[in-house]
């Protein structure tokens, strides 16, 4: 096969801001095994005091803080972020429920009434309105705890999957009609197991705020980089990509890698997101692309399982299965390939609930076959998640196209 460029992953892990990771430090006793993000330079982000409980650093990487230049800590305005787009507004949550305007207006446009309209967690009002939906056929509308977002559950067995996806789409264009300030409606689509059990499904459908400007990911494809959106990123950054990859069952996952669901009841999902980014660096290098490939993941279970909950022996135990990973997404890299990890928002445990934070974040930058100088790649000064978004573009041979779609110097921003 003729000679192409490398490959870049850029791996998020959702919700893993420094402040955060401090916090489950100090909450958390025993002994923490992280010897891979070690290697990679963490104990440079982190304070000093918790360099004892680390692993030794390689120093063959970059490893920093970055700040967010955007104004609201969000799943959405994160990941835009990282591939250029900076969104100076602030988004609202909504803690009585949305007004009964928006409501009214609604029920109108999707032909059904609605019930519930507060603000929950998403388990918590699906349980406690499942019975009164089922023998309504009301949607259960509610208001997100942490996300500026409008919700929706409904049981797949009383509300068809393709009618749950309208009505998404319904809610956030009448919120953005009424000058709503959200970043996306969402179907929560659920199913009653054999037990009784309330099970969300692989069926959820996100509707979400359009994108202000070319991205990272609309370069890459423009000078025919093959483009990979592994899990909920092509959610997030909702452009074009060349393929998306979303497993959902443990079928789909190779037994030979030894993945493990840290979760008691298997309700993590990162295991479906490593099996996808080990098949996009698989297809990567044995398939030609001469202009490289750029994988963009998501790893959630930091925010959706374990963030939201406050639970910091579940969110660590996270952490831990994702740095035993690491090497089997490594020794699936080649010699100029390049690891980018990250993440997109931190998470602050309040009494009550977790809550997305805007903190200073990581960026872990590996180059493989190269030391901390990454082979010649110049990383910026930490003022802006687009600065990764900068390394991933020199890596590939488009930074003057970055900074022309992006409004980015190379190695900084402006």
């Amino acid at each position: 096969m003729a000679p192409q460029r490398p490959t870049v992953l850029l791996l998020v892990l959702d919700a893993v801001g420094v402040t955060t990771l401090e916090y489950l430090f100090d909450r958390y006793p025993g002994k923490l095994r992280l010897p891979h993000l070690s290697r990679l330079g963490l104990g440079r982000i982190l304070a000093p005091r918790f360099h004892a409980r680390l692993g030794p650093d390689g120093r063959r990487s970059v490893a920093m803080r970055v700040e967010q230049a955007s104004a609201s800590a969000d799943s959405v305005i994160g990941h835009r972020e990282m591939v250029g787009i900076v969104d100076p507004s602030t988004y609202d949550l909504f803690p009585n429920g949305f007004s009964p305007r928006f409501i009214q207006a609604l029920e109108k446009r999707i032909g059904r009434k609605t019930m519930f309209n507060k603000m929950a967690g998403g388990m918590e009002a699906i349980e406690l309105n499942a019975k009164e939906h089922e023998r309504t056929g009301r949607p259960i509308v509610y208001a997100s705890k942490c996300d500026p977002l409008v919700q929706i559950a409904m049981d797949e067995a009383v509300i068809p999957v393709k009618e749950q996806h309208a009505i998404a789409d319904a809610a956030f264009a009448l919120a953005r009609e009424m000058g709503i300030p959200v970043t996306r409606a969402i179907a929560r689509a659920y199913v009653r197991a054999s037990g009784g059990e309330i099970v969300r499904t692989a069926n959820r459908h996100d509707t979400v705020l359009p994108i202000q400007g070319k991205t990272l990911v609309d370069v890459f494809n423009e000078g025919d980089v093959w483009t990979v959106a592994v899990g909920k990123t092509s959610d997030l950054v909702n452009t074009a990509y060349s393929e998306r990859i979303k497993l959902t069952r443990p079928s789909f996952l190779d037994p030979s890698l030894g993945l493990r669901f840290v979760h008691p009841k298997k309700k993590d999902t990162n295991p479906y997101g490593v099996q996808g980014t080990i098949n996009a660096l698989a297809e990567a290098a044995h398939v030609y692309r001469p202009r490289g490939t750029f994988v963009f993941t998501n790893l959630v279970d930091a925010d959706s399982v374990y963030g939201h909950t406050r639970d910091v022996p579940g969110a660590l135990h996270c952490m831990e299965e994702v740095d035993r990973i690491l090497p089997l997404i490594e020794k699936r890299m080649s010699k100029g390939d390049l690891l980018l990890i990250t993440a997109d928002h931190g998470m602050q445990h309040r009494a009550d609930y977790g809550f997305h934070n805007k903190e200073p974040l990581p960026l872990i930058a590996e180059r493989i076959g190269h030391g901390a100088g990454l082979g010649g790649l110049k990383a910026g000064p930490g003022k802006s998640l687009r600065e990764v978004g900068h390394l991933a573009a020199q890596a590939l041979g488009f930074a003057k196209e970055y900074e022309r779609a992006c409004g980015c110097r190379l190695g900084g921003s402006r």
